[in-house]
C-alpha cells in the first residue's frame, strides 16, 4: 500500500466491475460483496462530487434468451452522468466502446474496484494498461472467490500495473 493519492478529477475515472446483485451475493473473500458494494458506493459519491467520471461495468451472458435474475447493476448504484458498460467477456474493454468513451472525456487515470479481483477487475485493468492508462487499485473495494486469489492480484500483479491504495487514501487535487 502507498501514501494518500491525489487525483485530477477531469482526467480520472472510477471503474467499478460487476457490482450486480447476483454477483454481490456470491460467497466471496476476503470480504463480502455487500462490503465491497458499500465502499464502492462511497467512492462513487466522492468521484461524482469532485466532478470525476464513474464507469459501471456489468456482464451479460451470451447465447441466452434472458439474463439471470440480479443481472442489472445493484439498486441505486448508477447515477445521472455515469457511464454504464455491458461486457460479454471477462474484461470491460473488448467490443464495448469503453476506450473511446474514456478518450472523449480526456480520461488518463483509471481507479478500479469491483468483483472479482482476479478476473473481471484484473482483466479490465490489464487491457487498460495495454492502452497506456495510469492505474490505481482500491484494495478494500474488491473481493474474489478466495482470499488467496484476491491477495495474488493485489500483492503480485497490481503493483506491476499501477498503484494499490485503500479507499481512505483516494483524494482529488483542485485542478
Amino acid at each position: 500500500m502507498t501514501a494518500p493519492l491525489e487525483l485530477r478529477p477531469a482526467q480520472t475515472a472510477l471503474v467499478l466491475v460487476d457490482l450486480m446483485d447476483r454477483i454481490v451475493a456470491l460467497p466471496l473473500e476476503p470480504r463480502k460483496g455487500t462490503e465491497v458494494l458499500a465502499v464502492s458506493e462511497e467512492l462513487a459519491a466522492s468521484f461524482r462530487a469532485a466532478g470525476a467520471t464513474v464507469v459501471l461495468i456489468r456482464v451479460e451472458r451470451t447465447g441466452v434468451a434472458e439474463q439471470p435474475p440480479g443481472s442489472g447493476l445493484a439498486a441505486g448504484l448508477r447515477q445521472e452522468g455515469d457511464i454504464e458498460i455491458v461486457k460479454r467477456t471477462i474484461g470491460g474493454f473488448q467490443d464495448t466502446g469503453l476506450h473511446d468513451r474514456l478518450r472523449e472525456r480526456g480520461i488518463r487515470t483509471l481507479v478500479f474496484g469491483g468483483i472479482t479481483t482476479n478476473l473481471g477487475v484484473e482483466s479490465t485493468a490489464r487491457a487498460a494498461a495495454d492502452l497506456r492508462y495510469d492505474l490505481v487499485f482500491v484494495e478494500d473495494a474488491m473481493t474474489a472467490f478466495t482470499a488467496p486469489e484476491h491477495e495474488a492480484s493485489v500483492r503480485l500483479d497490481f503493483p506491476r500495473l499501477g498503484t494499490v491504495v485503500r479507499a481512505a487514501d483516494v483524494s482529488f487535487t483542485a485542478g
